[in-house]
């Protein structure tokens, strides 16, 4: 008799793993919510929606993103709110930051504030939402 083995990084029961599809769509998702995120306070501030000036100003908190996607494996769960979402979100917002502070960039306060809530938002709300979907979609059937 074949008796399946279960390696630790097997999924739970009843769980199947992400396909490299949607792990790429979560990840770029994320990216291009970032860059929004960067758009939006350029044009706010009137700095100009220059594609290299918008590239700049959302590269620390890429760089922060990509970083936390690698060190806490979010391609095993990318729509999972919780931890994968609130890592993301935690890592891209204080690392950002960090990188950016490195790089001399504004520090203000308010600066702060903003892009934690914000990023917060961008990131953590898209997963939300498709947690409701799939929870909505389990329980019509």
């Amino acid at each position: 008799m074949n008796v399946p083995r279960l390696s630790k990084n097997a999924p739970a029961e009843g769980r199947t793993r992400p396909t490299g599809r949607a792990v790429a769509g979560w990840l770029a998702a994320d990216l291009v919510l970032i860059t929004g995120f960067a758009a939006t306070g350029r044009s706010t501030h009137e700095s100009g929606l220059a594609i290299l000036g918008v590239l700049g100003t959302a590269a620390p908190f890429i760089t922060a993103c990509l970083l936390t996607w690698g060190a806490s494996r979010a391609w095993r769960s990318p729509s999972a709110l919780w931890p994968t979402g609130m890592l993301i979100w935690l890592g891209t917002a204080v690392g950002g930051l960090g990188i950016r502070a490195l790089l001399g960039g504004g520090m203000a306060i308010s600066f702060q504030l903003v892009a934690v809530l914000v990023l917060g938002a961008v990131l953590l709300l898209p997963r939300a939402i498709a947690a409701m979907v799939l929870r909505w979609r389990s329980t019509s059937r």
